[in-house]
Parts: structure tokens; C-alpha cells; sequence
């Protein structure tokens, strides 16, 4: 009797953990953004490459003008 309260746990456990997939639109954006592929960069470092790129063209307009 024991086995039969456990599979019928597990089976509504299971179904219960199971999410259903995309039906709208915004369920396929969120499929596709999770499957994006692409350059990981932290915050900070494309700050700082900004600023880095920001100050080489100030300084070679400075010496160009």
C-alpha cells in the first residue's frame, strides 16, 4: 500500500515540477533568450572599455585637429 502513496506522490509532484511550454509570444522570447549564444562581459569591464575607447578618441582628436 505503501508504493502505491508513493507513485501517486511522485506523479503529482512530477507534474506539478513540469512547466508547460511557450504558448505566447512572450514565452518564445524567453525560449530564444535562453538559448542565445554570445560574448559574456561583466558590467564593469565594458564600463571600462568604454571609458578607455572614450579617452583614446579625445586624445587623438586633440592631437589630429
Amino acid at each position: 500500500m505503501s508504493k502505491k502513496n508513493k507513485s501517486k506522490k511522485s506523479s503529482k509532484s512530477s507534474s506539478r515540477k513540469r512547466t508547460p511550454g511557450p504558448l505566447t509570444a512572450a514565452g518564445l522570447v524567453r525560449f530564444y533568450e535562453e538559448a542565445d549564444v554570445g560574448v559574456k562581459i561583466k558590467p564593469y569591464t565594458l564600463i571600462i572599455l568604454m571609458l578607455i575607447f572614450t579617452i583614446v578618441i579625445i586624445v587623438l582628436s586633440k592631437i589630429y585637429s
